[in-house]
Formats: structure tokens, sequence, C-alpha cells
């Protein structure tokens, strides 16, 4: 009938209709795959600077990242290798130094909410006793072994201070990491917030601050000169038994940097950051 060969025609141009728009589908669709190939995949470098900003979006001075974040960037960074950033062992700056071995900075990055850098530390090289005001801070041993030791205030809201105005701190490491190894963190109160560095081979450390040091803000970066302590004042002596008197040490805030410590910039020739 007439009536059925309409519908049938009809259901023809339907069905060629179709298979256009399925073809026009798969050509898509294979176009994207290949723009997708085309495009690079984000470096390792690339992906740090990305889940640092998603880390630190809620953070500042004396807040810590919530620890599912602290978690997170910790285990990317347990997974960074040397050749991510560009570094190997034999460097010209992490050969052997005649007198004071210089420290030398890699910079990564810098941002109001947090920075990314690298300290290579030449055989003996010393990085001396610091603190990090306010911060949260991951520290990544790329490569070498290095000694660690580091402080944190007996009490962070009221100083026990000697009567030449050293503050007690409480001694939370003093051991010597060997990469790989996993990764540090420090926090505004615990963790070991003032530390030294001493390079015992050729090493380096990948440093992500958050937020970074800001004099204007109140957090300049303070050195430290350190006495054990044998004894402890009237209040002190009740937060510690005596035969633990090694695992304190009195902090006395030096004027300014030590003259012995040299820190030079070099230019960071790893994977670049994008985007910013």
């Amino acid at each position: 009938m007439r009536i059925d060969g309409e519908l049938a025609k009809q259901k023809g141009s339907s069905e060629v209709a179709k298979e256009k728009n399925r073809c026009c589908s798969r050509k898509k669709s294979k176009r994207q795959q290949k723009k997708a190939l085309a495009q690079p995949m984000p470096t390792v470098v690339q992906r740090l600077w990305e889940t640092c900003k998603e880390v630190f979006a809620d953070s500042g001075p004396g807040v810590v990242p919530l620890p599912v974040d602290v978690g997170r960037l910790r285990s990317f960074l347990d997974g960074v290798k040397p050749a991510d950033v560009g570094l190997h062992p034999n460097l010209p700056f992490l050969q052997d130094f005649k007198g004071t071995p210089p420290v030398t900075y890699l910079h990564l990055h810098q941002c109001p909410k947090f920075s990314i850098g690298i300290f290579c530390l030449p055989q003996a090289a010393v990085i001396p006793l610091h603190n990090h005001p306010g911060m949260t801070v991951f520290s990544k041993l790329l490569f070498g072994s290095m000694h660690i030791r580091s402080y944190d205030w007996v009490d962070s809201s009221k100083q026990i201070r000697s009567s030449n105005g050293a503050c007690l701190a409480k001694l939370n490491t003093d051991s010597v990491m060997n990469a790989p190894c996993e990764t540090s963190i420090l926090y505004p109160a615990a963790g070991g917030n003032m530390h030294c560095f001493t390079a015992v081979t050729p090493c380096a450390v990948l440093d992500v601050l958050g937020p970074p040091y800001n004099g204007p803000e109140g957090r300049d970066c303070k050195y430290y000169t350190e006495v054990l302590c044998s004894s402890f004042p009237g209040n002190a002596a009740a937060s510690a038994a005596p035969t633990d008197n090694d695992r304190y040490a009195w902090l006395e805030e030096r004027q300014g940097k030590p003259d012995d410590f040299k820190v030079r910039g070099e230019e960071y020739k790893g994977p670049k950051i994008v985007g910013y």
C-alpha cells in the first residue's frame, strides 16, 4: 500500500540519519582522543603545585590544614624523586668545598599561601637551628643522608625563660634520615618547629611551607643557639623527670643569621610550573 511505502521510506530516512549521527559521534570521539593524546601529561612539579594550592586554600598563619589534606600532600611528596625536579647528586654545587660549604637554594614557587623550594647541601653543610612561626612545613629528603635535630617549646603559650632570656625547649628529633624516606612534617607548635639540618653526605631536601616567611606579617626567620639542660628552674622541673634532662635545652635567639651560614641562589632548571 502507498501508506506502507511512505512509512518504510520515512523509517529508512530515520535510520540513515541515526547512522550519520553515530558516524559523527565516532569521528568526534576519535578527534577528542587524539587531542588528549597530543596534550602532555602534567609533570610531577605541576601536580605538586596544584595539590599545594588545594591543601593550603583555607589555611593561614597558625592554621594547620585538615588531617586528610596533610596526609594527601605527604603521600604525594613521598613519591617525588630527584629526577622529577631535575636533580642528581653530581651537580657542581653539591661537590666538596674549601672552608664552610655553602647551601644552595632552588626557588620553584611562592605565593601568600605557600612556597616550594629545594635546599641542596654539600657534605658537612649546615642549616643552623631556626624556627617556622605559624607554619606547617613538609620536608622531603630527595637523596643523600641528613642529620636532623629539632625542638618544640615546652610551653608555647607562656614560654619558660632563663635569667638571660633563653627559652626552654624539648627535643623532638635527633637522628639521621637516609633517602628514600617518608616526608617529615612540622607544625606551628609541634613536630619540631625549630630544626637544624647537617648534611652527612651531599643531599637535597624539597620544602613546602604554608604560609611562607613574611617579615611584615610577623613571620621572620629566627636563629637560635642551644645549651643542653643539666637542671631546670622551679616551674620547669615539674614538666620533666630528672633523668630526662638531655631531652631539654635552653634556646637563645641570635641577632640575625649566623655569619658562617652562607646561602646562595641558583636557577631552578627542572620542569616548570604553569598556570599561575
